[in-house]
């Protein structure tokens, strides 16, 4: 039996599940939860035996609110992270939901601003943008973050890049 989730994560499992079942989009709740007013980038990573099975997210916000960005952000990472096939609805039991709000990105002037398990990163590069969640399993220097965020984003190493570091609320 698990245990109650936080509002951002329930709603997270309940847009999946009725997208996985019934291939329709539900509403964000007629009262919003504070968590879920305003808005901000938000990613929703799913984890299937404490394997990543889906994430994704946006940096900046795309939705009138964050109770939309969770829907829209849920939905795209059962079904649409390239890196994975589409959850099928056999799998629903299974799978543990994060949810992660992030703060407005600040731009630093270099690594020595950036902390892997309290930043995530941004790296840009003309047009390029790769970011990287902070405390990521695995991810202990910020040479690891930096580097997985270029690689995301197709910036070689030896690429000028900007960086920008933010904070997230974390919801399981």
């Amino acid at each position: 039996m698990r245990k109650e989730s936080h509002p951002l994560v329930k709603l997270a499992n309940d847009a999946i599940k009725e997208y996985v079942k019934n291939r329709r989009i539900i509403k964000p709740p007629e009262d919003l939860a504070e968590e879920m007013k305003g808005q901000a980038g938000v990613f929703v990573s799913l984890k299937k035996r404490g394997q990543l099975r889906g994430c994704i997210g946006t940096f900046a916000p795309t939705a009138k609110n964050i109770a939309e960005e969770v829907i829209h952000n849920a939905i795209s990472a059962a079904t649409r992270d390239p890196r994975f096939s589409p959850v099928a609805p056999s799998e629903l039991e299974e799978i543990d939901y994060s949810v992660d709000v992030l703060s407005e990105p600040e731009k630093i002037a270099g690594p020595e601003g950036l902390d892997p398990k309290r930043y995530g990163v941004i790296v840009k590069s003309g047009m390029r943008k790769g970011l990287l969640l902070p405390d990521i399993e695995g991810v202990d220097t910020v040479e690891e973050q930096i580097d997985i965020a270029r690689s995301k984003a197709g910036i070689y190493p030896d690429e000028d890049v900007e960086l920008y570091r933010f904070e997230v609320k974390r919801y399981k």
